[in-house]
């Protein structure tokens, strides 16, 4: 006796087009997946790198300017080139990167500098297992628990875009800049391995930076930064949570795509509010992100989404009160919880195919 599945009775009713579609986008993610090994390879062993400065070159040629073998780099470059990371020429054998690709792949200060990004990527997948078990009971998984390469390709993927930008969203703010200009009090709240923090030290000489992590291990990486970047006399860095924080009377306070992992933002946002001086400012910078789930089923919601449901959601978990906003709330979730915690006024100043800047004010 044979009894029909559900499957079996959704067969009749396929859409053969539909379903090519889906095949054709599971083939094109399987592909990505393995690729994106492939890619931090590439950054790691210079291969990008070096095609960019010497190239165009055969895999032999890559493989001894590299100090690797060329039997994989071969694989590695057809790879590349099937995928559009890599240029090739089949009259000469040669690979090479167009300006495009090396402003992307080769470039460390591109604003749009991806290996970090799948260094974060891949290294944040190696929390599976425990996510698993968290889907099942419904715990968090705290950002301290992550692989030590999520907290490098973070700094990696974001320093740059921040560097290009964050003058300009300053700038966009109320009085903002004239305040640091003249040398006010910053506090960069879940500043990691301190990159918002030591260019916005750059960027105003006369003020001063606390940077704010409760993770130990990313604070003891700001320190060295600030010092090799020269500004460890104008930024300091603390231990500490959002919610509890040290000092008063910032001009500023800044949080770099990292409000929605917050456990409790709502308290958070109070504890902004006392810290800041009667006319200061919050300057929250979000992924972008519409205020209908609808809205946001793009390749960039789909990013956001998938690393919120790894890292940022099972982070917020894992703290008191457990609040899970999201990476992808959108500016009147975002606008509600920060209303809740004090604040009368609060708007979008600037935005980027990435990201939303609000400003808050007491």
């Amino acid at each position: 006796m044979t009894t029909e599945t559900q499957a079996d009775a959704n067969a009749d009713s396929i859409d053969e087009q539909k379903l090519t579609d889906l095949v054709e986008t599971s083939l094109v993610d399987l592909g990505a997946t393995v690729h994106a090994s492939l890619a931090i390879i590439g950054d790691e062993l210079d291969l990008y790198s070096t095609l960019d400065e010497a190239g165009p070159l055969t895999s032999a040629e890559l493989a001894e300017e590299t100090n690797t073998t060329e039997r994989y780099v071969r694989e590695w470059l057809r790879s590349q080139a099937a995928g559009g990371y890599v240029t090739y020429d089949p009259e000469t054998d040669r690979y090479s990167l167009s300006p495009e690709q090396a402003y992307v792949l080769a470039n460390e200060e591109s604003p749009v500098f991806m290996p970090g990004a799948f260094q974060l990527v891949a290294s944040a997948s190696k929390i599976e297992p425990d996510l698993n078990e968290a889907f099942r009971t419904g715990e968090g998984i705290g950002w301290h628990e992550h692989d030590e390469d999520v907290f490098h390709g973070t700094e990696r993927f974001f320093g740059p875009s921040y560097g290009a930008n964050l003058v300009d969203w300053i700038k966009a703010l109320d009085g903002v800049d004239e305040t640091l200009q003249a040398g006010g009090r910053i506090a960069d709240v879940g500043c990691g391995h301190g990159a918002p923090s030591i260019r916005i030290a750059e960027a105003y000489p006369n003020s001063t930076v606390v940077g704010i992590d409760y993770h130990e291990e990313s604070i003891a990486v700001a320190r060295k930064r600030a010092e090799a970047a020269g500004v460890g006399d104008r930024v300091h860095f603390e231990v500490a949570t959002a919610s509890e924080y040290n000092g008063a009377d910032y001009d500023l306070v800044t949080m770099f795509n990292c409000f929605h992992d917050m456990g409790d933002p709502i308290g958070v946002a109070a504890h902004v509010r006392e810290t800041l001086t009667d006319d200061g400012t919050w300057m929250i910078v979000e992924p972008y992100a519409e205020d209908k789930v609808e809205e946001n089923l793009t390749p960039f919601g789909r990013l956001a989404y998938s690393i919120s449901t790894v890292a940022c959601t099972p982070n917020s978990l894992s703290q008191d009160v457990g609040y899970g906003l999201g990476a992808q709330a959108g500016e009147e979730r975002t606008r509600e919880v920060v209303t809740e915690g004090g604040f009368s006024r609060f708007h979008r100043v600037a935005e980027t195919p990435t990201s939303l800047v609000f400003e808050a004010k007491p």
